[in-house]
């Protein structure tokens, strides 16, 4: 369960990753996720980036954290998203006093060989 997450992770099978020593998280392969034959949809690409992006903010707010809002997302695809297992992990760019800045990754054989990047931005409404 990803209590930490919206639903939409839940649909889509995201889970930390135990014993990373960042907030790195995973979405095994299902059917669910699938887009054209043979691979990941777009769209479930993004959201997994974007999921990594609001653990990553979520772990470095801790737990008194404001309500965090998207404010807007941009993604790069690099290469198509194989028939596997694919992470995500995301940095922290700048938290100020009322935006946050977030970069992700989403890979799946090779970390060097990312499949996309994001960049997001939150509204922190304290």
């Amino acid at each position: 369960m990803t209590d930490w997450l919206p639903p939409y992770a839940d649909f889509l099978g995201i889970h930390r990753v135990a014993g990373a020593d960042e907030p790195r998280i995973t979405m095994a392969y299902a059917d669910n996720v699938q887009g054209r034959p043979g691979f990941v949809h777009g769209g479930v690409i993004g959201g997994l980036l974007e999921m990594a992006c609001y653990e990553a903010l979520i772990v470095q707010l801790g737990e008194d954290r404001p309500k965090i809002k998207p404010i807007n997302v941009a993604i790069d695809f690099l290469r198509g998203g194989l028939m596997q297992d694919t992470f995500a992990v995301a940095t922290i760019q700048r938290i100020g006093k009322r935006i946050a800045n977030a970069q992700a990754i989403a890979w799946q054989d090779d970390r060097d060989r990312p499949i996309a990047t994001a960049r997001m931005h939150f509204l922190l409404d304290r």
